[in-house]
C-alpha cells in the first residue's frame, strides 16, 4: 500500500525534448497534488466477428500529461518553480550577474581579498561599477551583507578595500548576487518623473524597459529623505543620466537626494516568448516497499494559472504535456536536492500593491481577488518513430492567450465606465515577504466581460471583469514577472 504523503515528486530540465541528463540532479517539486498521467492510448479492432466478439484492444501509443497544483512561493532560481514558470511563459530567466559555489567549495567563487575588495570568480555575467551585491554563504561573518561594486570585472570585480576580510577558499554555500544599484552620495536625485544622476550610468547596469524597481533601502542614508519617493516604480526609459518611471507612489515628489547614497532594488525578469521549456518530471511512490518510479519526458507546460485570493494563499497550477514516459523500480536520483524552505506567500497578507492604469487600486473599488492565466495552445506533434520509443515527437506552441480576472467591489463607476468604453489599461501586482518579492505584469489589456450584479439578500454587489492581454508596444510582451531575491522596505 503507498499513500499521497508519501509521494515524492522531482524534477530537472531537459536540454534535448524527452531526454534526460546523465545523472541528473532532480529537484524536490514543492505541490498541493497532482493528476499527472502517463498511460498507454488504446483502440478497438473493427473487424467483424460472427461470434459477436471482439478481439484484443491494440495499443496506438502513448500520453502523458496532467495538472500540478501548487502553492506561491518566491521562485528560486534553479528550482522546479523557476522551471516551471520559464515553461509557461516559454522563455528564459533574464537573470542578473550572479556567482554562487553550488554546493562545491572554492569553485566558482575563489577567492576574498580584503586588501583590495576583490572577489575572484570564475567568467560570467560582469559585474558592473554602481551595481549592488548581496554576499551570503561566506565563512566570515563580516563578509555576508551587502556591497557596491567599485571596480568592474566579469572575473575580479571589487567592493573596495578594506570592507572584506580575507579568504582564500570560499565555503560550499559562498554566494554573490546583483540585488539592485547603489549611487554615490548625493549623485542621484528625484525628479517629476524619474530618478536622474550626474556620475552613474544607468545603461551599464543591465536594467530594461519594464521592469519593476524598489527604490529606497533601509536607513536613512540609502533612501530618499522625502519619504513619498521611496517605494515601487516600472521603467518605461533608460538614458545614461536618467531612468524615466511610471507607476510610481502616489506621493513622489522632487527631492535632490543630498548627501544619500540611495539603494534601489531590482532583479530577475521573465516575460513570455517563443522558446520551448522541457523537462524530465518523476513520482516516486516512496510508502511502498519497493517503490515505483514513473517518470515523464519531455514535459512542457501549456497552462498555467496564479490566483490571489483574500484570505488565503496564493496558488499556482501548471497543466503540462508531455513525449515519452517509463515505469520501474530504480529511482533517476535517489538524493534528490531538498525542496527550498521559502515561506508560502498570501494575497491579503503578502500583496503590498495592486495597480490598474497606472495607479493603486485603491477604495472604493477594492480588489477581492485576482488571477492571471496563460494559455500556450500547445499541440502534440505525433509520428511513427524509428528510435524505440513510443510517444509524440514533438510539441508545437500555438498563440500565447494571457487572461486576467479582477473581482472589484462595486464602489463606484470608474472601472465599469472604461470597460463600457473599450479602453486599454494595465495592471500589476507587487507581492513580497521576508525580503523578497515578485512582481506580476499584464503591462496592455482589454476589458471583454464585466458586469455588477445584486444576486440576492444581504450581499455586496461586485463586478468580475476579464480582460485579455495584448501585445504591449513599450515591452513587447503580455505577461512579465519580475523577481527579486532581496529588498528592503
Amino acid at each position: 500500500m503507498t499513500e499521497s504523503n508519501r509521494v515524492r515528486m522531482t524534477w530537472v530540465d531537459e536540454v534535448t525534448p524527452g531526454t534526460t541528463p546523465n545523472t541528473p540532479r532532480m529537484r524536490a517539486v514543492r505541490y498541493t497534488g497532482e493528476t499527472l498521467a502517463y498511460k498507454p492510448n488504446f483502440t478497438n479492432s473493427e473487424e467483424i466477428r460472427d461470434d459477436r466478439m471482439n478481439a484484443d484492444p491494440i495499443k496506438v501509443g502513448e500520453s502523458n500529461s496532467g495538472p500540478v497544483n501548487t502553492e506561491f512561493s518566491f521562485p528560486v532560481d534553479g528550482t522546479p518553480h523557476s522551471s516551471w514558470l520559464a515553461s509557461l511563459f516559454a522563455n528564459a530567466w533574464a537573470n542578473t550577474p550572479v556567482r554562487d559555489n553550488d554546493g562545491t567549495a572554492d569553485s566558482i567563487i575563489t577567492q576574498v581579498t580584503a586588501s583590495t575588495g576583490v572577489v575572484a570568480v570564475a567568467t560570467g555575467a560582469a559585474f558592473a561599477v554602481g551595481h549592488l551585491v548581496r554576499t551570503s554563504g561566506f565563512g566570515t561573518a563580516g563578509n555576508n551583507g551587502l556591497f557596491k561594486i567599485t571596480t568592474g570585472s566579469a572575473t575580479v570585480p571589487a567592493v573596495g578595500a578594506g570592507l572584506l576580510t580575507d579568504e582564500a577558499a570560499p565555503p560550499a554555500a559562498a554566494r554573490m548576487k546583483v540585488v539592485g544599484l547603489q549611487g554615490a552620495s548625493g549623485d542621484l536625485v528625484a525628479a517629476a518623473d524619474g530618478i536622474t544622476s550626474t556620475t552613474l550610468d544607468f545603461t551599464t547596469l543591465g536594467l530594461v524597459v519594464g521592469q519593476w524597481i524598489k527604490v529606497g533601502g533601509t536607513g536613512a542614508a540609502f533612501r530618499f529623505a522625502t519619504e513619498g519617493c521611496n517605494g515601487w516604480a516600472r521603467i518605461i526609459a533608460i538614458a545614461a543620466n536618467k531612468l524615466t518611471l511610471d507607476n510610481l507612489p502616489g506621493t513622489w515628489a522632487t527631492d535632490t537626494g543630498t548627501g544619500k547614497t540611495l539603494r534601489v532594488f531590482f532583479g530577475d525578469q521573465l516575460k513570455n516568448g517563443v522558446t520551448k521549456k522541457f523537462g524530465t518530471v518523476e513520482r516516486g511512490f516512496m510508502g511502498q516497499s519497493v517503490p515505483t518510479y514513473i517518470v515523464q519526458k519531455g514535459m512542457l507546460a501549456n497552462q498555467g494559472e496564479i490566483t490571489l485570493d483574500t484570505g488565503a494563499q496564493i496558488k499556482a497550477t501548471y497543466t503540462f504535456m508531455g513525449l515519452t514516459g517509463s515505469a520501474s523500480t530504480t529511482s533517476l536520483d535517489s538524493s534528490p536536492d531538498a525542496a527550498t524552505t521559502n515561506q508560502v506567500m498570501s494575497a491579503a497578507v503578502n500583496v503590498g500593491r495592486i495597480s490598474q492604469g497606472g495607479a493603486v487600486v485603491a477604495g472604493p473599488n477594492f480588489v477581492k481577488n485576482m488571477s492571471v492565466s496563460i494559455n500556450n495552445n500547445a499541440r502534440v506533434i505525433e509520428a511513427i518513430r524509428s528510435d524505440g520509443l513510443v510517444g509524440p515527437v514533438d510539441i508545437n506552441l500555438g498563440e500565447n492567450s494571457t487572461e486576467v480576472t479582477l473581482n472589484t467591489y462595486f464602489g463606484s463607476s470608474a472601472y465599469y465606465a472604461a470597460f463600457l468604453a473599450g479602453a486599454s489599461t494595465n495592471v500589476a501586482s507587487v507581492i513580497a515577504k521576508n525580503g523578497q518579492a515578485v512582481v506580476l505584469a499584464v503591462p496592455r489589456m482589454t476589458g471583454t466581460d464585466g458586469n455588477p450584479s445584486a444576486g440576492g439578500k444581504n450581499q455586496d454587489v461586485m463586478v468580475s471583469f476579464k480582460a485579455m492581454a495584448s501585445i504591449d508596444p513599450l515591452t513587447n510582451a503580455h505577461v512579465i514577472m519580475d523577481r527579486l531575491e532581496y529588498y528592503e522596505n
